[in-house]
């Protein structure tokens, strides 16, 4: 059955490595006739959360803040899968990624016990370390995260020992990315 897809690209690097593994991911999952929205976070004007407690209003535009995320929020309502793609950055996410994420706390506020929809999840990330330490830390809050919200996690691709823009170009694991999408 197809699925509707997003993939939120924290990445500031619109042609790095991130990026390259969601072109793939994209395609793998375009060839098993998904349908995928991708948003580059980095080109969308997008402001942190002020913690207002006043979202939810309007469902089809949930936030006070009148931003970039007035595309990603329809997106996101009709998402069967979210794709969290982000460079490791101090293991975690990105600051763009994780100030959408914030933002998206103005879609659970739609609902009167702020339940936040069901989705299926998975990660995509790209980081300089490759060793099960430096993993730890974004996966243990990928999967609290993924946990809290009774989200799905459909796996990860973790393209590891990679730092300079365009290195896992030639990578084994831009196949993975792309077979990981055609999975789904």
């Amino acid at each position: 059955m197809s699925k509707n897809i997003i993939i939120l690209n924290g990445s500031p690097r619109l042609k790095g490595n991130t990026a390259m593994l969601c072109d793939a991911f994209m395609k793998g999952a375009e060839s098993a006739g998904h349908a995928v929205t991708r948003f580059d976070l980095q080109k969308l004007d997008i402001h942190g959360c002020l913690g207002c407690m006043k979202g939810g209003k309007n469902p089809a535009s949930p936030c006070v803040q009148k931003d970039g995320m007035e595309a990603i929020y329809p997106a996101y309502r009709n998402a069967d899968l979210v794709v969290l793609a982000s460079p490791m950055y101090y293991w975690s996410v990105s600051g763009q990624l994780k100030t959408v994420f914030d933002r998206l706390f103005a879609v659970a506020e739609c609902d009167p016990n702020y339940a936040n929809p069901r989705k299926e999840c998975a990660l995509i990330m790209a980081a300089e370390g490759d060793t099960p330490d430096n993993w730890k830390p974004v996966l243990d809050y990928y999967h609290a995260l993924t946990g809290f919200l009774n989200w799905t996690d459909r796996g990860q691709v973790l393209a590891g020992g990679i730092l300079d823009a365009g290195a896992v170009s030639g990578r084994p694991v831009l196949d993975e990315a792309f077979r990981f999408g055609a999975s789904l």
